[in-house]
């Protein structure tokens, strides 16, 4: 035991001295007008010319019963989920970088043929040019057709930073991208399909358009081939008029907040994420739900539209290096990330959801979708199809173990904290 009671005693005192410096001076006092105050600012938010964020209709903060919705319909028939689990990347002391990725695809009601498909990439990365890697340049296939398996190498000199982040990434997007698409014309008519985190593979698309010496993305084909994936996948979707969201269980955005501190300088926001202020805004007291009410309702915020961003701009004003590479069959702007905020009082958790602008500009369809969603989370919170992907695709603890004490004629560059704190299961 590090820590004895008269230690608790003195840490309970520091907390109580931090608490009560965020306790209001007047409790009788209401900040309720000064948010709805910075709601408005999202009409349109704007900074050095640039249009940072735009609200889609009117900005809104709308709250759903969560036993109306659970005692409604789902407005599908038929819903589709895609997730993937990894090793995540391992480093080797004779300077090998590999990364494992399993994806799966599940639906509900459950279709076993579709749960049973899987793709498997093995993304590696050494800085000697004189390491053979026996690359497998197309799928092979196992399991009588429903599983296929690659392996990809990263040229020597592309990553010479945030190797492990990089070479994950790239395995993770590569896998899921190829699955969806692989998956895409077993998809019923009439479906409703949920990636797992964001619709487009953000870090990676930042390297791809930021010159850098250190991590050189943007020449290596395999990155190339993530992003025509990504574009594919949402013509694919806008072109079927086939409700596609991206399920963000722990958004990081920070763009709004940056933007209004720095345009609305008078504002005092105690806020870093976006997140943090869309949680705010949507408190069930700000809709006047009080006590036990609150955490039988849902709250949540019309769309908004993020231009001028990686997405589009990939499409349109980017290096030539990255442009003349990718096609794509609607106009840029339909590419731009369109999304809403989602609170569940009963779990204290903000999600946003994500879609391409191409498909919610069509009011009809916002509705359909944000509709879904809010069935979906009454229901289980995290909506169910998308849970059931997580649990499929998972790589367990157990499993990451077997797999790298495959590698007979390689050794883990192990640090101290690994064995200080060895390894969870949280990944």
């Amino acid at each position: 035991m590090t820590l004895e009671p008269v230690h608790i005693k003195e840490i309970h005192d520091l907390v109580s001295r931090i608490d009560s410096c965020l306790r209001k001076e007047d409790p009788e006092s209401d900040d309720t007008d000064e948010v709805s105050d910075i709601l408005d600012l999202l009409k349109e938010l704007s900074y050095d010319g640039k249009v940072v964020l735009k609200a889609i209709g009117k900005v809104k903060r709308g709250k759903a019963s969560i036993e109306r919705m659970i005692h409604s319909q789902d407005p599908f028939r038929i819903s589709y989920a895609c997730d993937s689990g990894s090793t995540t990347a391992r480093t080797f002391d004779n300077g090998l970088y590999v990364d494992f990725c399993h994806c799966a695809m599940t639906s509900t009601p459950t279709n076993l043929e579709t749960h049973n498909m899987r793709t498997i990439v093995a993304a590696t990365y050494t800085a000697s040019t004189r390491v053979a890697i026996n690359v497998i340049p197309d799928w092979e296939y196992f399991d009588s057709g429903a599983g296929r398996k690659k392996i990809i190498r990263i040229p020597p000199g592309t990553l010479n930073k945030k190797v492990n982040d990089m070479l994950h990434d790239i395995a993770l997007y590569l896998c899921e991208s190829e699955h969806i698409l692989w998956m895409c014309e077993r998809m019923e008519e009439g479906s409703f399909f949920i990636m797992d985190g964001p619709i487009y593979p953000k870090r990676l698309m930042y390297w791809m358009v930021v010159p850098s010496e250190e991590i050189q993305v943007r020449t290596d084909h395999h990155c190339a081939r993530i992003m025509q994936n990504y574009i594919d996948i949402m013509d694919h979707h806008m072109e079927k008029r086939r409700p596609l969201i991206g399920f963000v269980k722990n958004p990081e955005d920070m763009q709004v907040m940056q933007t209004l501190k720095k345009q609305e300088t008078q504002l005092d926001l105690p806020w870093l994420l976006d997140a943090q202020f869309f949680k705010n805004a949507l408190s069930p007291e700000r809709a006047g739900i009080r006590g036990a009410e609150a955490r039988k309702h849902i709250t949540y915020t019309n769309w908004f539209l993020q231009p001028n961003q990686f997405y589009e701009k990939m499409l349109s004003a980017t290096s030539p290096l990255v442009k003349d590479r990718l096609s794509h069959r609607f106009p840029a702007e339909d590419y731009a990330l369109a999304f809403f905020m989602v609170f569940v009082p009963s779990m204290g958790t903000i999600f946003k959801i994500e879609s391409p602008y191409g498909l919610v500009r069509d009011e009809e369809m916002r509705n359909l979708i944000t509709r879904k969603v809010l069935y979906d989370v009454a229901l289980n919170g995290i909506p169910r199809t998308l849970a059931k992907a997580d649990s499929l695709a998972k790589i367990q603890l157990s499993e990451r173990r077997q797999i790298i004490d495959r590698f007979r004629n390689s050794r883990i560059d192990t640090t101290y904290n690994e064995i200080r704190w060895g390894e969870t299961d949280e990944r």
